[in-house]
Formats: structure tokens, C-alpha cells, sequence
């Protein structure tokens, strides 16, 4: 969505600025949740919807007219349809946060930021670190994926190419090996019978993963199922690993922008749990929050829970002891970026090999068990 500059229309200086609500409290408007269900106004909108009006904002234009340009400018009708609500709001007399809140595609997160903007005259800050939080989230996003795209296509075709082998080829070489009435090697006897089982129980097995996947689907929002999947996602070999990264990644990013925002720090753990979407984190924040309230240590709270690393609670131990909490939740976000890079470049050059090896091996396994009865007969032969 690209904003032609040339329609830029200055409002002059003495125009009126929406004064925002009054007598709501932040304990009423942290209390309240966002529902994200609707038309979809995903990451990628977001993070052009914050830039662009950062952008627009910065050059001088009031927000009215920012947010009509926006509405011009949108190729798509319900986004078009979703910044003229927001227009409209703001025309009505509420502030940003409170227009964009009532919208209900954003989350607590980013109103309770765009609203400690508002009030604190760093509007177009928090819009610019609100766009770079989510160029960052679709970055990461984007890296995991194609890192792992290439692998998965080649699983697909590995196991799409030994169930042809099992299914049809071997059959054939079964008929073909009854009629010599000879003792078959051991190997051979295997593959016959795991071709045979696949023959008979393959369509129960499809149905089985169909249900399977079917009752994912249908849980996946659980308590009970994100605990586990969260668990056993963290104890995968490397791919664990990088998950964690990446959920602190977020934890650390979305600390420091609140931080920066001069946000109170039992806050800022409330949204991160609400935003955050990964059980383990939100599971420790809530209780995390609690002991801060009750005035323990940030880094100490942190530490009773394993999903936080020793290096993350003992560099936010040293930034608790000198006062300088949001520079080293920066710190973090960028260093844990930068080792995301690294791993997911490291994933996606050694699962490559690995699983063209692993089809190799597959395929080959298969042609000598149907072919070693042969070479004995032809050696009986001589």
C-alpha cells in the first residue's frame, strides 16, 4: 500500500487535536480483552498500517487526515472499511488507542502503547516501535519457514516415494519371489510384511491421521494441549532451541518497548502475558507478576521457570542491580535475533542432506531386500 507524498496536506498549526477519554482507569482498561476474531488484519497489515502512519505523522500531517490518505490509498475492501472506523472514531472525538481498540483487531498490547504515545507526546515513537516489533516478528517468521520449507518437501516426497515402492513395486517382486519356492533373507521377509500391513491398513491409517489431525485442530486453543505441544516442542533436539529463542526474542522486545514507553513494569509483564501466545511464558508471567508485586526481584521470579535461560536471568540480574532494565531487554532482542539468523541458516544446510540421504537410504534399503533373493538364486546357479 504505497502513500503518494504529493497528497500530503498539512493541517496548520492551530488545529485541534482529539482530547482523549477521561474516567477510565488502567486497571479498567487492562482488565479488558481484545477478541482478534473477524475479518483478519494480520502481522504484515499491521506492520505497514504502523509504518506508514509513522511516516505520515512524522511529515506533519494530523492523524484525521493520515488515517483518510490511509483509507484511500488501501487496495483491500476490508481494510479500507477498517481505517474509515478508525477515521470515523477519531472525528467522533476519541483518541488513536481508544479508535483502534474499538475496532477489536488489535490486541491490548498495542493500544495500551499507542495510548502511553498519546499521553506522553512519543506518538509517533511508539508507532515507529510498533512497526519494527512486528518487521521483526514476519522476518523471524519468514526465516523458520524457509528454513524448514525445503525439508519438508523433501519428507513429503520421501515418504510419498517408499509408499509407491511398498505399495506397488514391492507387490510385484513378492509375486515374482513365490514362484522360485526358496527361503527368503530376513530383510526381505520385512519389507514384504510392513508392504503387505501398509496394503491392508492403509486406509485406516490415513483415516487415523485424519482424525488426528482433525482433533489438533479442534484443541489447539486448550490449556491442557498448548501445555503439552509446548513441551514437547522445547525438548525437539536444536528445533527446541530455536523455538525458545524465538519466544524470548519476543518476550525481550516487547519488554523494551513498553519500558521505553516509561510503561510500570507490573504492566508491561501483564500485556507480554497477554500477547505473547506461547503457555510456558504465559504460564510464568502470571505468576512472575505476582512475585514482582509482592516485591521480589524481576530476575530472581524469572529464574524459577526453566523456559528462561541461566544467560537471560543473569544479564537482567546485572541490569536490575544498576537500574537499566530496557537497554538490556534491547540488548537481548538483538542478540537473540542475530542467533536465530544463525541457527535457522545452520537448520536448513544440515536437514537438507539429511533428509536426501535419508530418501536414498530408504529407496535403497528397499531395492536390495527385493533384489538379494535373486542374487542368491543366480549364485545357486553356478
Amino acid at each position: 500500500m504505497a502513500i503518494d507524498l504529493r497528497q500530503l496536506n498539512p493541517t496548520p498549526a492551530g488545529s485541534e487535536k482529539p482530547s482523549p477519554k477521561s474516567g477510565s482507569s488502567l486497571q479498567e482498561l487492562l482488565s479488558r480483552d481484545i477478541s482478534l476474531t473477524g475479518n483478519r488484519f494480520g502481522d504484515r497489515q499491521k506492520e505497514r498500517f504502523y509504518s506508514e502512519l509513522h511516516t505520515l505523522l512524522t511529515s506533519g500531517i494530523d492523524i484525521r487526515t493520515a488515517l483518510e490518505l490511509l483509507e484511500n490509498e488501501a487496495e483491500k475492501k476490508d481494510e479500507r472499511q477498517l481505517f474509515a472506523q478508525i477515521r470515523q472514531a477519531v472525528i467522533s472525538g476519541s483518541t488513536l488507542p481508544d479508535a483502534v481498540r474499538t475496532t477489536g483487531r488489535f490486541s491490548d498490547y498495542e493500544f495500551f502503547s499507542l495510548r502511553i504515545g498519546e499521553e506522553s507526546g512519543r506518538m509517533t515513537t511508539v508507532l515507529h516501535d510498533l512497526a519494527d516489533y512486528y518487521t521483526k516478528k514476519i522476518r523471524q517468521a519468514r526465516r523458520v519457514r524457509s528454513a524448514l520449507t525445503y525439508p519438508s518437501v523433501v519428507v513429503s516426497v520421501a515418504i510419498g516415494a517408499v509408499w509407491f515402492m511398498l505399495h506397488f513395486v514391492v507387490p510385484m517382486f513378492a509375486d515374482m519371489l513365490r514362484r522360485f519356492n526358496t527361503e527368503l533373507p530376513a530383510l526381505t521377509k520385512g519389507i514384504i510384511a510392513l508392504s503387505n500391513s501398509i496394503g491392508h491398513y492403509g486406509p485406516w491409517i490415513l483415516l487415523a491421521l485424519l482424525g488426528a489431525g482433525i482433533f489438533v485442530y479442534t484443541q489447539r486453543k486448550q490449556i491442557w494441549y498448548r501445555r503439552i505441544s509446548a513441551s514437547l516442542l522445547l525438548r525437539l533436539p536444536y528445533i527446541g532451541s530455536i523455538a525458545r529463542k524465538v519466544y524470548l526474542e519476543r518476550f525481550a522486545h516487547a519488554m523494551h518497548l513498553l519500558l521505553t514507553a516509561k510503561t510500570p513494569l507490573i504492566n508491561a509483564l501483564e500485556l507480554v502475558q497477554k500477547m505473547t501466545g506461547f503457555y510456558p511464558l504465559e504460564h510464568a508471567l502470571e505468576q512472575v507478576r505476582h512475585d514482582v508485586m509482592r516485591g521480589m526481584p524481576l530476575h530472581e521470579s524469572l529464574g524459577k521457570f526453566p523456559v528462561f535461560t541461566k544467560r537471560f536471568i543473569s544479564l537482567l540480574r546485572v541490569a536490575e542491580e544498576v537500574n537499566q532494565l530496557e537497554q538490556m531487554f534491547e540488548r537481548l532482542s538483538k542478540q537473540y535475533t542475530e542467533e536465530i539468523e544463525h541457527d535457522t541458516g545452520v537448520l536448513g544446510s544440515v536437514i537438507e542432506p539429511v533428509m536426501i540421504i535419508f530418501l536414498g537410504l530408504a529407496v535403497a534399503l528397499i531395492l536390495v531386500a527385493m533384489y538379494m533373493p535373486m542374487f542368491q538364486l543366480s549364485s545357486s546357479f553356478q
